[in-house]
């Protein structure tokens, strides 16, 4: 493979090197910031065998080429565009650059939740297990395993601890994250959301409780009362006063002595961003927050199937333009308040539209005729069915229009379906065929038979369209001949 030459491809392809403001390669895909996309020429890109797709996003058009090979052409390509090894966060750091108000706010909440899914992952998953353990019914009839099996208790309270951790703590998780992202010490951020979990406090989960029997602890000072309440579960409070905490600091560094920087400045950021967080911040952040969690299972629990049905419809072009990642976010709260929400509808959708468009992929990988596209289908449809629908939905299903149409529709139907039987999910993890494990027992079922639904559907809707997009190339004398 002469990778001198797909370089200059696809240099020739994106405008030249005066078109290139930045690059750089992740494991499969270039990955460029352009002065201008409009001079990219598409087709010549599609044409080409080494190319699996291409698609814009984050300020960022990014060129799909495949491990092994990234690497090489990426190497040729610096050479050819005289720039120099960049990161992939050098380039993401110039592509959001390009974008507005709203996309940048997204990428926010992106860059903070991301890092710390693992986590959350983690921790569902285990709570998925210990309620397989426990849940009746699920194996054997009016009893859970646990009962049936005494001697599986210890076990179960064990997995249990261990899935309760990363929720119970979660401020610190957020906190150090999102002080990160902000620009400040994430290890302030860290003991801010201790801070905000100390077992000193009232544990935010009996909050509601207190306050109905009147007696929530309060700390007087100088005639102040102020509410001795964690945060325990929170989302809202903790990335309003880790934004607090990293101005705060940034402020202190310029105006304290350098001789007094690494004594004075932690000080007195850690003392004034807590003051706030316990009198403002953290009481009005913790209603606005409640009122956006209750806001929600409000809209799930009223929309019906019918809500559930174009939460569906709309999930996939929503990915399109990358709003998607402000669902970590909503999640983690969903999933953080879990005694109240019973879990997230947003995975179990998610999932059904994911397997949709894998679905739709194949469809094209069985009836197509071009080799590069049924190379490309394979192994993009099964990919998708996992839960990774970048390859499927950029490389395959919007360049020909008909799969998506055909996916986002099948995505529709399981959608409404599953809303209808109110599937939750208790972890975040694969949205996909693997996402099994993250739904509550006793809806997984009903999780199967949507990704059934689904998968029929899209594969179904897009054979019949690719059927009427192949009617309509045909020309009328071809028509008249037939």
């Amino acid at each position: 493979m002469n990778y001198k030459h797909i370089a200059q491809e696809t240099l020739d392809a994106i405008g030249g090197k005066e078109n290139v403001s930045a690059a750089a390669h992740c494991a499969t895909r270039l990955r460029l910031v352009l002065h201008d996309e409009g001079k990219v020429n598409q087709a010549k890109l599609d044409s080409m065998d080494v190319v699996k797709g291409t698609f814009s996003t984050g300020g960022q058009f990014q060129v799909i080429l495949g491990s092994g090979t990234v690497n090489e052409v990426y190497k040729e390509l610096a050479v050819l565009t005289g720039i120099s090894e960049m990161s992939t966060k050098d380039v993401t750091d110039a592509g959001a650059k390009k974008l507005n108000p709203l996309q940048r706010f997204v990428k926010m909440l992106s860059d903070i939740f991301v890092p710390i899914i693992p986590a959350i992952v983690a921790g569902g998953l285990l709570m998925g297990i210990n309620n397989v353990l426990t849940a009746k019914d699920l194996f054997i009839a009016g009893k859970s395993l646990v009962e049936a099996n005494p001697e599986m208790a210890d076990l179960a309270a064990l997995i249990n601890t261990f899935a309760n951790a990363a929720f119970v703590f979660l401020p610190i998780l957020i906190g150090f994250s999102a002080t990160q992202r902000f620009g400040g010490n994430p290890y302030l951020g860290a003991a801010l959301g201790m801070l905000m979990v100390h077992p000193d406090l009232l544990n935010g989960y009996g909050y509601g409780a207190a306050v109905l029997a009147h007696k929530v602890p309060v700390w007087h000072i100088f005639g102040i009362s102020i509410e001795k309440v964690g945060y325990q579960g929170s989302v809202l409070p903790v990335l309003a006063s880790s934004y607090i905490l990293a101005k705060t600091e940034t402020a202190l560094r310029r105006i304290v002595p350098s001789a007094l920087d690494n004594l004075l400045t932690p000080l007195f950021t850690i003392f004034i961003t807590g003051i706030l967080t316990f009198t403002i911040v953290g009481p009005i952040t913790r209603s606005a927050g409640n009122l956006l969690t209750g806001g929600l299972v409000w809209l799930y629990d009223s929309a019906g199937f019918i809500g559930g049905g174009l939460f569906g419809l709309i999930y996939a072009p929503i990915v399109i333009t990358g709003m998607h990642h402000s669902f970590i976010a909503v999640e983690t709260q969903l999933l953080a308040d879990m005694a109240k929400t019973g879990g997230s509808f947003i995975f179990p959708i998610a999932a059904m539209s994911n397997v949709a468009q894998g679905a739709a992929t194949l469809a094209v990988f069985l009836i197509t005729k071009d080799k590069k596209v049924k190379g490309v289908a394979s192994a993009a449809g099964i990919s998708a069915l996992l839960g990774i629908t970048e390859p499927a939905m950029f490389g395959v299903n919007l360049k020909l229009r008909y799969p998506f149409i055909g996916a986002i529709i099948g995505a529709g139907a399981a959608s409404a379906f599953i809303t209808l039987y109110k599937v939750k999910a208790i972890a975040l993890g694969a949205a996909g065929l693997p996402g099994i494990i993250s739904i509550k027992p006793g809806t997984i079922v009903f999780y199967v038979i949507g990704m059934a639904i689904s998968f029929a559907v899209s594969f179904a809707v897009t054979i019949v369209l690719a059927k009427r997009a192949d009617k309509k190339t045909v020309n009328p004398s071809q028509r008249e001949a037939a």
